[in-house]
């Protein structure tokens, strides 16, 4: 049975109070002063024409602070309209001038006859009101008495009763002097609508308005309108934007009563719902009842997406505004952390939706962008490796410039940014004269310039290149030494040669062999095992494996989610696979994300990297870019077949290891040996697995069996 969520109803900003009104009867507006003021409404609005500021010629009256509040203005118990009522709170601007040789504005008797600082003050203050298809002026004049002319000073407020609005309607009011002696005042309010008052028996236009409620049914949400029969009415489903107007998803004439089923994946914190009757001049409700939901700030994640514009521009897509900061951080290729760049991006609510510009002077594939909330990493992407190629081997140079034109430069490396010409040991210092030149001669790329300092892009690849030519040479000399010793052993070297043709033609192999990333789910100490056996045996094919077991140093060193996001880019961008080991826990897993099930504190392990590699892996398959990257693979005695979610049965998904050689030939791809070869190395693989597998099932069989993890599940690196 379906649970209520909550009734929605909306106050004034957004909280969910129901408010009752004041009444004003009578149709004719009002104002009226605070105490020791005297004020008078001029008959008739007036035009809207604030005129250009003038320089004060004494002390004046000018508005500090608009405030509103609403009320109902009846022309019967039930006839009545929505109305703002204004109160403009004053304050003495300007002293007086010596001597004073004019009249001054406001002075309330001769000139000749009273001093000016005993003089009176008056004012003509205007409010200006708009609300679509409403625009009203009216005009108060003010007077304040001398005793409480105090330049500087509050003196008091008036209140006009009152502007008429439409319910959910947009005001805006303004408010300055004529002649005006300082920018306006200016104010914008959302009113509220029937829901959000107790108006329902007061104003007519609200008696046919459709009820509408909102309840959580597992993993749907359902509208129920409760509309009477036969009568019409129209719902509209829309995000509302705070930047640019809002952007209409869904709507449909109905006749009630009617019941909406969502899907719990739509649900975005920007999602609203409008209903209105359909009868001229019906007054629509606006809710928006998924702002604090959990299920749909994920969906509103998932669905976020960093995007190049070239030259340097990036922009945030998302259907919703976010509270978030961007940074710009530098990429080293050995796949450590992103470093943050000196300066960052200005940390500031990024705008989505909107081309925004690096503050650079060039591109480089190595420069990342962070997209962080709340101190927590969200989403990274290094946005022109598509346009300007794989990361490179770039060190990058640092030009800090303080007071007195003080200048430091150093090296930006993992350990932090080391000076050129220091004693430490980090490759930056020991080229660091190099480097230096470098500089100096124009051979690094300037990425950002300003006051406070450079940065700069300097290759590395030549020293890389000296280092091999050692390599080189050292490997010549070994060939040398090692011809001269088959001359003279020539008859006992035969066999030697032979094994070493063949490990030269599987070395070969090995260098062209794919990388495969295996993803697992830690249940026990028992399938780790089996993991690593798997990660083991496949090792001894062409194929290069990354598992979590064997790098537990550097996944506690980066966390989880940061050493799969490095292992992953490493992986597809060398044109390897992602493995996705499927066991009870990781179809659990996968459910709690498909389903949007929040985990328990403390679930998953802290070198659990299946879990925290979802929230990368999931938005590839929900947009397609799974297949030729991913393939699946359960053991037979562990997992039904049928226990493999839907979503990722769009990559081939293999049972080990009764399907070892297809599996074994989707994971080496097109470099693959011929059937006859690659069933014997299932046939290896399979008598690598079984003792693990064996062992596995029978501990899940027997009930109070496992243990900790063994020494293979260790750091391995």
């Amino acid at each position: 049975m379906p649970v209520p969520w909550f009734l929605l109803s909306l106050a004034l900003g957004r909280n969910p109070m129901v408010f009752s009104l004041e009444r004003v009867v009578g149709p004719q507006d009002a104002a009226r002063c605070s105490t020791g003021l005297s004020c008078h409404l001029w008959d008739g609005d007036v035009l809207c024409l604030p005129g250009s500021i003038v320089s004060a010629p004494g002390p004046v009256l000018v508005p500090t602070r608009l405030q509103t509040e609403l009320v109902l203005r009846c022309h019967k118990e039930t006839d009545c309209d929505l109305c703002v009522r204004v109160a403009v709170h004053l304050a003495v601007h300007g002293f007086w001038e010596e001597p004073a040789g004019e009249e001054e504005f406001g002075r309330a008797a001769d000139p000749g006859l009273e001093d000016p600082k005993n003089a009176s003050l008056q004012a003509h203050v205007v409010l200006s009101f708009q609300a679509y298809p409403t625009a009203r002026c009216v005009l108060l004049e003010v007077q304040v008495p001398a005793a409480l002319v105090q330049p500087g000073q509050s003196v008091g407020s008036v209140v006009f009763d009152c502007f008429e609005a439409a319910l959910g309607a947009e005001v805006r009011i303004w408010s300055y002097t004529q002649p005006r002696y300082q920018k306006e005042l200016n104010l914008t309010q959302q009113l509220p609508d029937c829901r959000g008052l107790e108006v329902q028996d007061s104003i007519q236009s609200c008696w046919a308005l459709p009820w509408l409620n909102v309840s959580a049914d597992g993993d749907h949400v359902r509208l129920v309108l409760d509309v009477s029969e036969e009568q019409r009415f129209g719902l509209s489903l829309y995000w509302n934007q705070a930047q640019g107007p809002a952007k209409p998803r869904w709507h449909r004439n109905l006749t009630g009563p009617q019941t909406i089923t969502l899907n719990h994946t739509d649900l975005v914190p920007c999602l609203c719902i409008q209903v209105w009757p359909l009868e001229p001049d019906s007054v629509r409700t606006s809710i928006c009842p998924f702002r604090e939901d959990p299920r749909a700030h994920r969906n509103l994640w998932r669905a976020a997406r960093l995007q190049l514009l070239p030259p340097r521009g990036w922009r945030l897509d998302a259907p919703c505004s976010l509270p978030v900061e961007a940074t710009l951080c530098w990429q080293v290729l050995d796949g450590g952390p992103c470093q943050p760049l000196v300066p960052p991006l200005p940390r500031e609510n990024v705008t989505v939706n909107k081309a925004l510009e690096f503050p650079l002077l060039k591109g480089h594939p190595n420069v990342c962008i962070q997209v962080s909330t709340w101190e927590k990493l969200q989403l990274q992407e290094c946005l022109w490796a598509d346009s300007l190629g794989p990361l490179k081997d770039d060190v990058l140079l640092v030009d800090t410039r303080g007071p007195q034109d003080n200048r430091s430069l150093c090296a930006l490396e993992p350990s932090g940014c080391t000076p050129l010409l220091s004693r430490a040991s980090t490759r930056a210092a020991r080229l660091g004269e190099q480097l230096l030149q470098d500089l100096q001669s124009g051979q690094c790329l300037q990425l950002w310039d300003d006051d406070l300092g450079a940065l700069w892009a300097c290759p590395m690849d030549k020293y890389t290149h000296q280092r091999w030519a050692l390599v080189w040479l050292a490997c010549l000399l070994f060939a040398a030494v090692l011809f001269l010793l088959l001359l003279v052993k020539k008859d006992h070297v035969k066999g030697w040669l032979r094994l070493l043709k063949e490990n030269a033609l599987e070395g070969a192999a090995a260098a062209r062999s794919r990388v495969a990333l295996l993803l697992y789910s830690a249940d026990d100490a028992g399938f780790e095992r089996l993991v690593g056996a798997l990660a083991s045996a496949l090792c001894q094919l062409p194929l290069r494996v990354a598992v979590d077991l064997w790098s537990r140093r550097e996944l506690s060193a980066q966390g989880p989610l940061a050493w799969f996001h490095a292992q992953r880019r490493q992986t597809l961008q060398e044109g390897g696979v992602v493995v996705l080991l499927f066991s009870p826990g990781a179809v659990a897993l996968c459910h709690e994300w498909l389903q949007d099930v929040a985990s328990a504190p403390g679930a998953h392990g802290p070198h659990d990297a299946f879990a925290a590699s979802l929230s990368c892996v999931l938005p590839d398959f929900l947009q397609g870019r799974a297949p030729g990257r991913y393939v699946g693979a359960y053991f037979d005695r562990l997992l039904p077949p049928d226990s493999v979610p839907a979503l990722f049965r769009s990559v081939p998904v293999f049972s080990l290891p009764s399907q070892l050689p297809d599996f074994l030939g989707t994971l080496q791809g097109p470099g693959a040996p011929h059937p006859g070869r690659l069933a014997e190395r299932a046939e290896q693989v399979s008598r690598a697995l079984q003792p693990a597998l064996d062992s596995c099932f029978w501990s899940r069989r027997t009930p109070g069996t496992g243990g900790g993890v063994g020494p293979e599940a260790g750091d391995r690196t």
